[in-house]
């Protein structure tokens, strides 16, 4: 039943025909977890509260960082450092006292996902990474929840609706992971600020059609937007046949995300111990912005970002081995790249998962 303070909140959506009383009241009965609250939950958190979805859950283990600021609107200056979750939760309330809002101050996991996901009716990616979103999506298969995802890349975002009706899921989009590295995270490569704020509205708005059943979801359909040219292209896709069986509940708990992944650092990864062995006895090419930390200092480290990668040519030797080392590894292999077809090294080893991937 709507109470008296529903009908004046959400008076708007009360006039609409498509949603009307009854709409609120699935609005109002609906039960959504979001996945992470950064650079697309924020947006799709507070729509979803404006809104009136009655129960909404948030799930990040990650703390507010100042480089945040600039897409993670919910946040402000005074949250750095605070519990993503926790303060999201707290501002969230403030927006909207009628619903109720949940926070799973940590990382989802194998072992909490399943059981997570059986309490809600609907969930919401916003993730940003492939190990999460493959364990996400195969979740949602086995307890029978759609998803909808969004991801972003410098100046270009995705929606979709994944496991809706019968429809495809995202193994059906990306049966297998790209190579590590192959495809850099915002922390590498930069996000424009606003982009975020465009596909987590696009998400949130997915959310609310599936929940009062109007519209036309995304489902079989994958959205494309490019921020620099501020179109949209849309993509059908289908079940495809090269992706893996549907997992059962025991294969999805025993399945290792990242190693299908291919995420350096969990098998294979270098160790601190001998990273500072590599510092202290090697030559190393650091491809990151100067500003990036943590500084590698040592008179043996060449400072050489990506983008003026040309610049550095002659300072970098041809007659040892050298590593090449930025944050998670996608930057040095696109520099040994560079150096290896177009300028002819042969001595350049890729610190895999860079130094965010030492264990």
């Amino acid at each position: 039943m709507l109470i008296p303070e529903d009908r004046s909140r959400y008076s708007r959506h009360l006039l609409l025909n498509e949603v009307g009383e009854e709409g609120q009241r699935k609005l109002k009965s609906a039960k959504v977890l979001v996945i992470g609250a950064g650079g697309l939950g924020c947006p799709v958190l507070q729509y979803l509260t404006a809104a009136g979805v009655g129960q909404i859950g948030i799930i990040d283990f990650d703390v507010v960082d100042e480089s945040n600021l600039q897409r993670q609107v919910l946040f402000d200056t005074i949250d750095v450092g605070k519990s993503k979750a926790l303060t999201a939760r707290e501002k969230l309330e403030a927006k909207n006292p009628l619903i109720h809002i949940e926070a799973f101050d940590t990382k989802l996991t194998q072992e909490n996902a399943l059981d997570l996901f059986e309490k809600y009716d609907l969930i919401v990616d916003g993730t940003d990474n492939f190990a999460t979103r493959y364990l996400v999506n195969d979740a949602c298969v086995i307890t029978g929840k759609p998803l909808v995802y969004g991801s972003i890349h410098k100046f270009e975002g995705q929606v979709s609706v994944f496991n809706y009706q019968g429809g495809p899921t995202y193994r059906d989009v990306f049966p297998t992971p790209p190579d590590p590295g192959v495809v850099p995270s915002c922390s590498e490569v930069g996000v424009i600020g606003v982009l975020p704020g465009i596909i987590g509205t696009q998400q949130a708005n997915e959310a609310l059609k599936i929940i009062l059943g109007i519209g036309e979801p995304l489902n079989g359909t994958l959205m494309i937007y490019s921020a620099l040219k501020s179109d949209y292209t849309k993509l059908k896709i289908s079940h495809s046949e090269l992706r893996i069986p549907n997992l059962t509940k025991e294969e999805f708990l025993s399945f290792d995300y990242e190693y299908f992944c291919g995420i350096p650092g969990h098998h294979d990864g270098l160790t601190k111990q001998k990273f500072e062995e590599i510092l202290a006895n090697e030559f190393v090419v650091d491809v990151r912005e100067s500003w990036e930390k943590p500084a590698l200092n040592q008179d043996n480290v060449l400072n050489a970002p990506l983008d003026d990668l040309e610049d550095y040519i002659d300072q970098i030797p041809r007659d040892r081995k050298v590593y090449v080392v930025c944050q998670k590894g996608g930057r040095s292999k696109a520099a040994i790249e560079i150096l290896e077809y177009e300028h002819n090294f042969d001595n350049l080893i890729n610190v895999e998962g860079g130094l965010l991937g030492l264990v």
